[in-house]
């Protein structure tokens, strides 16, 4: 299973086991769910602001992502194991237990879905309930069935968006799916970015993300380009449908071709290097373009 240091758990000191336990939540990637969510009720809200429901919102969206995280990592402990990127990881090091970590996802996602009960409503918990079902349960085992994962996995990882104008509005609306929709789209090239970058990494555990029968070649780079230029009109149609302005829906233009220009340097030369460049720019993307939006909106 590859060469992974094994901890005594029994020597850990408190702290270390807490920092464990806090590093099997991914806190990035939690944070990256509540600022969407955060973004998505800001842009559905009218009036002002209520900032303590926005909080409640963005902690328990933190919260079940976090156990989405830790169930997919219980799940997939032992092909973590295999990979250099996530060797170390609390699970495959021993620092906390399968026990332990099934018990902590339990109770993270509960006390998660119960502060977003008490501070949205109950269509916004049944959905974040099932965008965890649909994460951990179905995208985790199908990441080593093929390319479909993605798009499975692009479904829950749409949801923070939507989940924030639900838990405003309390229906699902238009509006609510054109949030959804440039989110589901960008995840397509963010996914097969990283899945290039790590693709010798991925085979080790045989996680098979990337299109095209898992080649890193010009028909991968185009369907990476394709998806990355949807985000080209879906970026405008905030602004469309009038919830937000014209500035939003400048600089979504603006990253948008800047995200696209990259693709053709992939389809070009096919590249590693650029691949990263690709991954590097879906990070930059989306927080900006959805800052962008918030920003017109207030």
């Amino acid at each position: 299973m590859g060469e992974v240091e094994n901890y005594n758990v029994g020597t850990l000191s408190a702290g270390a086991k807490t920092r464990a336990y806090i590093e099997l939540l991914k806190p990035r990637l939690s944070f990256l769910v509540a600022f969407s969510s955060g973004f998505g009720y800001i842009l559905a809200s009218t009036g002002s602001l209520n900032w303590a429901n926005l909080l409640l919102l963005s902690l328990g969206g933190m919260l079940v992502s976090g156990a989405s995280v830790t169930i997919n990592q219980i799940i997939e402990i032992d092909y973590d194991a295999l990979m250099k990127r996530t060797k170390t990881r609390p699970l495959p090091t021993g620092r906390i237990s399968i026990k332990e970590a099934a018990i902590y996802s339990v109770v993270v996602a509960m006390v998660g879905l119960y502060i977003l009960y008490l501070s949205t409503n109950v269509l916004t918990v049944i959905l974040s309930f099932v965008s965890l079902l649909l994460y951990s349960f179905v995208y985790t085992p199908m990441k080593r069935v093929g390319p479909i994962a993605v798009f499975v996995g692009a479904i829950p990882g749409a949801l923070p968006p939507l989940l924030g104008w639900v838990a405003a509005t309390g229906v699902i609306s238009f509006e609510a799916m054109i949030i959804f929709g440039i989110q589901f789209i960008w995840q397509f090239p963010h996914f097969w970015a990283i899945a290039w970058v790590g693709d010798e990494d991925y085979k080790k555990a045989g996680f098979k993300l990337l299109p095209n029968n898992g080649r890193k070649d010009l028909n991968t780079a185009i369907n990476i380009m394709i998806y990355t230029l949807f985000l080209l009109p879906l970026g405008l149609l905030p602004t469309y449908f009038g919830v937000t302005g014209l500035n939003s829906a400048v600089i979504a233009t603006i990253c948008g071709c800047g995200f696209l220009a990259q693709t053709f340097s992939l389809m070009r030369d096919n590249s590693d290097k650029t691949a990263l460049k690709i991954m590097f720019g879906s990070f930059l993307y989306l927080p900006i373009v959805q800052i962008a939006y918030m920003l017109d909106k207030i």
